[in-house]
This record gives C-alpha cells, sequence and structure tokens, in this order.
C-alpha cells in the first residue's frame, strides 16, 4: 500500500520541522507528504525553501483560505496514496506509526479509518492517564473523546481525532472535509464531521492506542486560544458540535439531544446543569458561556433547518 501523510501548517516552522523529522525515520517510508501552506505564511515558505527533505517526497500546496477544512481539502486534492494520514504540525508521528497503520488497513478491507493515541506534551510533562472509553458518541448526543488517553486493544470506534488519523483512500472517495465548520483556524469538531460521515456509510473506524504521535499544543493565531476563554471560539465550538450530532443522530434522538444539550450539557458547552456546576467556581463567566453555549445551539439549529 502506498502512504500519503498530509499536514495542515500555519506559522509554525519549528514545529513542522520536528513534524517532518519524524517522518523520514518511519520503519515504513512514506510515499507522499502533503504539506498544505496558507499562502500569506511567509515564514513557513522560508523554512520550506531551505529544508533538506531527505528520503520525504514533499508535495507542497498552498492555500489562500483560513482554516483547517480549506487546508485538508485542498491536501486531498493531491494525494496519491491508498492511505492518506493525517497530523498536526505540533505533532511528532512514533517511528512506527505508518507500519501500524497500514497493518490494520490490509487485516481488514471494512476498515475505512485508523486513528490512535496522541501523547501530549505540556513542557518537561508528559498527560499520561488512562480512559478505556474513547471516540464514542452516546445515544443521546454525548462525544466522550479520551484520545490522548486511551489503552486497551485496537476496537472500533464512532470519531477519531485530528492529530492522529488515516483513511483508506478507496472509503473517502469523492468526500471532503464539512465548509460549514466556523472558525478561522482550528475549526474543533471537523473530524467528527468527516469520520460520522463514514461510518454511517458501513466503514469501520479503528482506535489502536499504538498507532501513537508525539503532540506538543502549539500557539493557535486564530480566536480558539485552546484553553483561554474567547466567546467566538465558543460560539463556534458549540455550533460545529451541534450540527454534526443534528446531521448524524436520528431524527427520532433529536428531541433528547436537544433536552440534553440545553439542560445537561458538557463542560464545554454548558447546559443549566453544567452552568450551575461552574458557577461557584466561575462566576459571571459561567453564565456568559451558557448563554454562548446556547447561541451556538442556535446557530447550528437554523443552519441545519436552511439545509434541509
Amino acid at each position: 500500500m502506498r502512504n500519503t501523510v498530509l499536514i495542515p501548517t500555519y506559522r509554525r516552522p519549528l514545529d513542522l520541522s520536528r513534524c517532518l523529522l519524524a517522518l523520514q525515520v518511519q520503519t515504513k517510508p512514506v510515499d507522499q507528504v502533503v504539506v498544505v501552506v496558507r499562502d500569506t505564511d511567509a515564514q513557513t515558505w522560508q523554512f520550506l525553501g531551505g529544508f533538506y527533505a531527505e528520503r520525504l517526497p514533499l508535495h507542497i500546496v498552498p492555500v489562500t483560505e483560513p482554516g483547517v477544512v480549506a487546508a485538508l481539502n485542498a491536501g486531498l486534492n493531491v494525494v496519491i496514496g491508498d492511505i492518506v494520514s493525517i497530523t498536526d504540525d505540533d505533532a511528532a508521528p512514533h517511528s512506527d506509526w505508518l507500519e501500524r497503520i497500514n497493518a490494520h488497513f490490509i487485516t481488514d478491507p471494512a476498515i475505512g479509518g485508523v486513528g490512535g493515541r496522541d501523547w501530549v506534551h505540556y513542557g518537561d510533562k508528559i498527560e499520561d492517564g488512562q480512559q478505556p472509553i474513547v471516540g464514542k458518541l452516546q445515544w443521546f448526543g454525548r462525544v466522550i473523546g479520551n484520545h490522548h488517553l486511551g489503552v486497551g486493544s485496537p476496537r472500533e470506534v464512532d470519531v477519531l481525532k485530528g492529530v492522529n488519523m488515516s483513511f483508506r483512500t478507496q472509503a473517502i472517495g469523492q468526500l471532503k472535509f464539512d465548509q460549514r465548520m466556523r472558525g478561522t483556524g482550528a475549526q474543533v469538531h471537523f473530524e467528527m464531521a468527516f469520520t460520522l460521515t463514514l461510518k454511517r456509510a458501513g466503514w469501520k473506524m479503528i482506535y489502536d492506542p499504538l498507532v501513537a504521535v508525539d503532540h506538543y499544543p502549539a500557539q493557535r493565531f486564530d480566536e480558539d486560544q485552546r484553553h483561554k476563554f474567547n466567546e467566538m471560539a465558543l460560539i463556534n465550538l458549540v455550533h460545529n458540535e451541534t450540527l454534526v450530532l443534528l446531521e448524524h443522530l436520528p431524527r427520532s434522538r433529536h428531541f433528547v439531544f436537544w433536552l440534553w444539550a440545553l439542560l445537561v450539557g458538557t463542560r464545554d458547552s454548558l447546559g443549566l446543569i453544567q452552568w450551575l456546576r461552574l458557577l461557584p467556581s466561575q462566576g459571571k463567566i459561567a453564565g456568559q458561556k451558557l448563554l454562548l453555549s446556547w447561541r451556538g445551539r442556535w446557530l447550528a439549529h437554523r443552519q441545519f433547518v436552511i439545509g434541509h
């Protein structure tokens, strides 16, 4: 099987260098590396102009539109591999990454996607918790991630994580990443839309903790600054999550989803109960988050109705 690795990047040349160096030492050589670069990203263009790509067949793709969705869709247009493996510029795949990915796809032709653990580094510390449940969509609409903490044997999941996910190009076909995802950079939950679409089409999604990358969360250059509160970033996150769930949950479960979303919610997408839980520690900000979460839900509902 031929392997393409697809990396969207923006203003992180040092991180990108670490990622590309990790791809040079794969036990299964990569057949194509597609790096998608914003046309205005002068520092990355300068870095790539001087990068010595030993054993790396680099294919650099320019993109003018901001956001990870546009970058990935531009990259998909030039993929030559039977398998396309996607990672972030601030990640470094383990040396057996591609070898383990290929083993899964070879074993079962019904497998459409393979993902694994991203070992998250914060300075000198590595987040090393353990969670047995990973990448599951519960019947009422709650999504359990935990990809960075997964342990155990390879198993079927519903959702893979963008920093470490691979797909059979036969399974992808003409599918593109959903351009309705809000945001000018990270566009949180874009991968959930993609993987759930493939799963609904009958393809298996596999999570294997041994298919691993080291993840060094780097600065973002958009409204989503990871752990800093930003009103627009929260609206975008809740909108994207809600729109994906409305698309993929059976219509018969929409009422239960709305009941849960508005009354309970999650730490990221607040409902009334989550607001009450956060109120003692966050005070006024908890109230802001609740209203913004509801606004994100409403915007997604409106977009869903317009599209149907």
